[in-house]
């Protein structure tokens, strides 16, 4: 494994890190097996967020058993006044069973009311200030997934690092890295692999570590074989062959793609939205029809049963069309 130091925090990272959200999916049992093979693997640094369902408790179970030395841990919250904060990262020090947290982080930022409420007096930043001030956290962060919108974060000198989504072939936050980097901020990819898009991870994860503007990838992992193939990168495996593969696979792509992030959950109606996605992924571009097939149909709801609310489309960082997506994707596995 290789660290690097994450801005002037001191945090001295695994450059390939755990990224919190999959967990959701695996039992506590694997979830403990998954942090046991992170930690083989050399990754000392965990992100994971109160929005991420059980994986906070998951994490927290895994400390329980194993202990907490020799990790960073990280953690955000989307509460934007002072009280809401406060209240979040107690609930979050309680499931993770930590005394304290190395790095605590306003979870995406997405609009100028909501930067201007947490910037401001009363606002969820006081508070974290406020807890950094009493050891209950030791660093204090910025995520989302627009740059605009976080560049009056960055500007203020108040946070210590930023977390944007940044891959080979998602790069927007480019300019406002660059400005991070001067500043001191540590700088954290989220969505190094979009999602699951990527599927070639090993030569996607070697463009993003071997870049200048990122300190730490924070891929999920839901499996131990996720984890020793991520970690694996750093042995120098990447070959070419993989390199080409992965830029024919990012212009197949186009612009309307599911990061699989899962804000858009849950539908109202019940849709599995990101799985259906998945499966139509599997069906048009690697040519896994009856895998594809095979498991929409197991879906209780399809995706010709969305009622077209629009309240996924409110919620989606990425402002996807995704009721045309949705029709899209009955034209193509409801034949």
């Amino acid at each position: 494994m290789r660290y690097t130091k994450l801005g002037t925090t001191g945090i001295n990272a695994s450059v390939i890190s755990f990224g919190g959200i999959p967990i959701q999916r695996v039992s506590k049992e694997a979830a403990v097996e998954i942090l046991q093979a992170c930690k083989e693997g050399g990754i000392n640094f965990i992100d994971t967020a109160r929005l991420y369902t059980d994986s906070e408790e998951k994490i927290g179970g895994y400390f329980n058993q194993h202990g907490r030395e020799g990790w960073y841990v990280a953690s955000k919250s989307p509460a934007r006044d002072y009280y809401g904060m406060f209240k979040d990262l107690r609930m979050s020090l309680h499931d993770l069973a930590c005394d304290y947290i190395d790095l605590y982080q306003l979870h995406n930022v997405s609009t100028p009311e909501d930067m201007e409420r947490v910037l401001g007096s009363g606002g969820a930043l006081e508070a974290l200030e406020e807890a950094k001030e009493q050891g209950l956290i030791r660093h204090i962060g910025l995520t989302g997934h627009k740059p605009e919108i976080l560049e009056p974060g960055v500007s203020s000198g108040r946070f210590e690092t930023l977390q944007v989504p940044f891959n080979a072939m998602e790069k927007q936050a480019l300019p406002l890295l660059k400005k991070a980097r001067q500043k001191g901020m540590g700088t954290i990819a989220m969505k190094p692999l979009a999602g699951g898009a990527l599927t070639v991870a090993a030569a996607a994860l070697d463009y993003i570590i071997n870049s200048n503007w990122i300190d730490v990838a924070i891929p999920g992992m839901q499996s131990v074989a996720e984890v020793k193939d991520n970690c694996s990168v750093l042995e120098g495996k990447v070959t070419d062959k993989q390199r080409q593969e992965l830029e024919k696979l990012i212009a197949g792509l186009g612009t309307h793609f599911c990061r699989r992030c899962e804000y858009c959950q849950p539908c109202p109606s019940g849709l599995k939205i990101p799985a259906m996605f998945l499966f139509e992924g599997y069906y048009t571009r690697y040519n896994l029809k009856e895998w594809a097939l095979e498991r929409y149909a197991a879906l209780p709801v399809k995706a010709s049963d969305c009622s077209q609310c629009g309240l996924c489309e409110s919620r989606c960082p990425y402002e996807l069309p995704i009721r045309e997506m949705l029709k899209q994707t009955a034209a193509t596995l409801e034949k």
